[in-house]
């Protein structure tokens, strides 16, 4: 019997519902660290570490330890490798990459400035996709990447148009209740006046018609967060804009009560809880026939 001697052929029956995922992911957002992988997909980390390894070897990761300057060293980073994003490619019936473009994106990831902004805004999924691991009502319909919002953005199941800068877009579900919401992810780097205009842009696509979906910041710190709503208080808000603190969560998932929407004298809200202009059907998401995402 002939063997086939395409390697992307050879390679999709090996291939785990949990393999597709992660190609999925890294496709989309780029690069994850070994325990972010870890803690969003496997039971443990050496589990992890086992399945990793034999994905790299057939080709389909490549990892990186970013160069430290304060000296010791970074946990692995995991990118695509060349025949990890034609495998992708081919479920989506997208353009196969080149291998210089895929060594050329590699590259660039691992080099990347904005390399500790991009593992932040993952980190916030991968905990999510880690809460929904262990529990069975919860559940992480999408994450898509900020570069799917920056150029005529069609929210689903509407017919609005516009323009966001949102770092990234999610579906979630919780006993029975489904929020999608844009994240800002916030590293202090900013002046709060920045945070608030970024807002101007979630009130434009309303004004076009789109949905009123909640704004969350992800700060660093609880002083920020204060200081953030401060300035909230002298804004005309269009939508929700809901504020966690990573330095006060204590271990906590934001999928739990961390969140604080503006205006609003309740108790701290789990994510699945925050208000919605309408019922969402995150079927209206599948935009693409993707076996490889969430």
């Amino acid at each position: 019997m002939r063997t086939t001697t395409d390697h992307v052929l050879r390679v999709q029956h090996q291939l785990t519902e949990r393999d597709w995922r992660l190609l999925g992911w890294l496709y989309d957002h780029s690069v994850l660290t070994s325990f972010q992988i870890a803690h969003a997909l496997f039971p443990s980390l050496n589990y992890a570490q086992r399945r990793l390894t034999q994905l790299t070897e057939l080709s389909l990761l490549e990892r990186f330890r970013p160069f430290r300057l304060q000296g010791g060293s970074h946990p692995y980073h995991y990118a695509l490798a060349h025949t990890g994003a034609l495998v992708v490619a081919a479920t989506r019936g997208d353009e196969p990459p080149r291998r210089t473009a895929s060594t050329t994106r590699l590259h660039r990831i691992a080099t990347s400035r904005n390399l500790d902004h991009r593992l932040g805004i993952n980190q916030f999924f991968t905990d999510l996709a880690a809460h929904e691991r262990i529990h069975p009502t919860a559940r992480l319909h999408h994450w898509w990447p900020g570069t799917r919002l920056n150029r005529f953005f069609n929210p689903p199941g509407t017919t609005a148009y516009g323009m966001v800068q949102a770092d990234a877009l999610g579906v979630w579900s919780e006993h029975g209740q489904t929020t999608v919401w844009y994240l800002e992810h916030d590293q202090g780097t900013e002046a709060l006046g920045v945070l608030v205009e970024k807002l101007a842009g979630y009130s434009n696509l309303v004004r076009r018609g789109g949905p009123a979906w909640p704004v969350l910041f992800w700060l660093h710190s609880t002083t920020r967060e204060a200081n953030l709503h401060r300035r909230l208080d002298n804004t005309r808000l269009t939508v929700p804009v809901a504020t966690a603190a990573r330095d006060r969560l204590d271990g906590h998932s934001p999928a739990k009560a961390v969140w604080h929407l503006h205006g609003s004298a309740s108790p701290l809200l789990r994510l699945a809880e925050l208000p919605m202009p309408g019922e969402v059907d995150p079927a209206d998401f599948d935009q693409t026939r993707q076996r490889a995402t969430p």
